[in-house]
């Protein structure tokens, strides 16, 4: 017989009571979740091994040709294209979330300094860019980085471009674009943790000599760490798949994975190889995060 137990209203109950009243109110989570998350990663594994009928169709004759071609072997050899896309894309997303966590420091410290009405001012400023499609703002870059503008008139001026040349389609337009883009997903987060920061173990490691990179990495870095994780993985993990960006400012010169899935689905209807390519990029997101959990850790414990 169940011992009795008093729950956290004051009825008495059972453990098995506890139990099943707790998975019934985790049902409708695990439900969403498998609906729209694992059944999708299924279906996404199926269709990866079936082949592409002449006309586009899925043909359920199953075979590892997709991934081989994933990995560069064909009728006519092996090529590196598709693995340079794949290369590409790991290194936009890094370097992404980098410039996005250097200039979200400095940033967040700044709002955190400024009064508590200016305060929801700035933050307001950070967020706005939400308000607006991410394709309206991609195209906003098209004027900004226009020939007549200020900002290509000085690249013209310096010699890094043709005079009445835009500075787009090229790596720079897809790494500012990709940047604005994700930098508010990386300041949110970051600034709920440097609001909390305990300013007495600051002042600690100042009084005790450190050096500003020790202060910073001592006593700044290990409090901001919870804020900085999630703004990474809410950055690194969608910036790995982005196609918007790279297609309307990087055009067919910079394509990425998510250009490439795009293209399968869309216009080449091979959805087996698309459904390969999609899942390659989930593991090497995968790969990503737990590199990051690692060297997260030993951050964490310096």
């Amino acid at each position: 017989m169940s011992n009795p137990l008093l729950s956290w209203y004051g009825e008495l109950t059972t453990r098995n009571r506890l139990l099943k009243r707790g998975s019934l109110l985790l049902m409708p989570g695990m439900l969403w979740l498998i609906l729209f998350l694992v059944l999708p990663g299924f279906v996404l594994v199926v269709v990866s091994f079936a082949t592409r009928g002449a006309y586009g169709q899925l043909e359920w004759t199953f075979t590892v040709e997709n991934y081989q071609r994933l990995a560069g072997f064909s009728l006519f050899g092996w090529t590196s294209d598709y693995l340079l896309i794949l290369w590409r894309s790991v290194v936009v997303a890094f370097v992404t979330t980098l410039v996005s966590v250097v200039l979200s420091y400095p940033l967040c410290f700044f709002i955190a300094g400024r009064s508590e009405r200016s305060r929801y001012m700035w933050l307001t400023l950070v967020i706005i860019p939400f308000w607006t499609n991410m394709v309206i703002r991609a195209y906003a870059w098209f004027l900004i980085l226009a020939p007549e503008m200020p900002i290509a008139k000085l690249a013209a001026f310096l010699g890094f471009i043709p005079a009445g040349s835009p500075l787009y389609p090229n790596a720079f337009a897809v790494y500012l674009g990709m940047v604005s883009m994700f930098l508010p997903f990386v300041t949110l987060p970051l600034y709920a943790s440097v609001e909390r920061i305990d300013w007495a173990l600051v002042e600690a490691a100042q009084d005790l000599y450190a050096s500003p990179i020790r202060v910073f990495t001592q006593a700044v870095l290990p409090q901001t760490m919870p804020g900085l994780s999630v703004g990474i993985i809410l950055t690194f993990v969608p910036a790995m798949g982005m196609f918007v960006v790279p297609d309307l400012l990087g055009g067919a010169k910079y394509m990425l994975v998510g250009n490439l899935i795009q293209q399968q689905f869309g216009s080449s209807r091979d959805w087996p190889f698309g459904a390969a390519i999609s899942m390659g990029l989930m593991v090497l997101t995968m790969i990503g995060l737990h590199i990051y959990r690692r060297k997260g850790k030993e951050i964490e414990y310096v």
